[in-house]
């Protein structure tokens, strides 16, 4: 659940109080001798992130981590920062998807000083071997003893292999969102969202919804203000919502090209600014209205209805991403007619606003 109250917030927010380092950040110099000293003092006392490692490590999930919580702040935002630590599940070196490895400082015993545990994607999900029994063991015990454990993209499979997503609310990258759900089927997945912040479990979808979950730790931890000084220094947008849609494209589905049924499909997406009926779809495709439903339904997941709204809005994101094109003409482009309809159906499926999705891509453009 998110909060932005203090008083309710749980152990693992640090020592100090956003309230605090927020007093610092504006009455002392950032190297000023009391600064100085507060990180002496407090060295000990600094809020721990430990990143696991295992073999077949996906890297950037792993850079994730360590961009946001390895690279020392402390003189950007006026406060000590977080200490970061990176602990292997396998013995080192780790094997990365990538073909190259790395050295682990701490094994699975580092884990015991962690206040924030992430786990980002890695072939080393849940098994029987001994290995894999450990790191589920570490993280159960972590999470007894109140450390927040959160996970990047498929690292998500850990968590709930652990049994730590049980009865929770949970998301990982689309593709794999149906294997999360069929295997576990105790949590709630959200297939659509970009994170997930359940309190002391937090999880994310693929890839760059790692910089936005990670970014929101950082914003709950000591304000939005240092949030945004390392999204400055990572040439990122300083805040996409968690509850924003994952930027999925959705391919056509995989039909007989000599099938009247994909000519159709292909036909739609380049009529979309077109009445579309599904009586003269099924036509097209030599088929009853009943026929042709079913058949879309079994091909695609989903009804004619749902589906070509889906393309509509998808044909949406690509205008707003590459035109300067007004909302109105690109509601007309799209089939969906005014623009008060397409921001109402854009905001239900993507979870935000036309102009606010192209800032997004203008920002990350730029």
């Amino acid at each position: 659940m998110l909060s932005t109250d203090n008083s309710t917030r749980a152990p693992w927010r640090g020592q100090y109080t956003e309230n605090m380092y927020l007093w610092w950040a504006f009455t002392a110099p950032p190297r000023s001798g009391i600064i100085d000293a507060m990180r002496k003092d407090s060295a000990k006392g600094r809020h721990t992130v430990a990143a696991v490692v295992a073999n077949d490590l996906s890297p950037f999930e792993f850079a994730v981590a360590c961009e946001v919580f390895g690279i020392d702040r402390s003189d950007d935002v006026g406060f000590p920062w977080y200490r970061f630590i990176v602990c292997g599940a396998d013995p080192s070196p780790i094997t990365t998807k990538t073909g190259f490895s790395l050295n682990a400082p701490y094994g699975l015993e580092g884990l015991r000083r962690a206040d924030t545990i992430v786990v980002p994607a890695s072939g080393h999900l849940a098994g029987s071997t001994s290995e894999n029994e450990r790191l589920l063991d570490a993280l159960r015990r972590a999470h007894r003893r109140g450390a927040r454990i959160m996970s990047v993209c498929s690292g998500a499979f850990v968590l709930a292999a652990a049994g730590l997503l049980d009865g929770r609310r949970a998301t990982t990258h689309w593709m794999y969102a149906s294997e999360l759900a069929r295997s576990y089927p105790k949590i709630t997945v959200d297939p659509d969202v970009l994170y997930v912040d359940d309190g002391d479990i937090l999880t994310s979808a693929g890839t760059a919804a790692g910089i936005d979950l990670c970014l929101h730790v950082v914003r709950q931890d000591y304000g939005a203000e240092a949030a945004n000084v390392v999204a400055r220094r990572m040439v990122i947008p300083p805040h996409r919502d968690g509850g924003q849609a994952q930027f999925v494209a959705t391919p056509l589905p995989d039909v007989p090209a000599d099938d009247p049924f994909a000519d159709t499909l292909v036909w739609i997406q380049a009529h979309l600014d077109e009445p579309l009926a599904v009586p003269d779809l099924a036509r097209r495709s030599a088929m009853s209205p009943r026929t042709f439903a079913r058949r879309f339904r079994d091909t695609t997941g989903a009804t004619p209805h749902q589906w070509l709204l889906r393309q509509r809005i998808l044909l949406a994101q690509r205008l707003l991403e590459r035109t300067d094109l007004s909302v109105d003409v690109i509601a007309t482009q799209c089939g969906l007619g005014t623009a008060t309809n397409l921001r109402q159906h854009f905001q239900r499926i993507v979870r935000t606003s036309p102009n606010a999705y192209r800032r997004t891509f203008q920002k990350d453009a730029g």
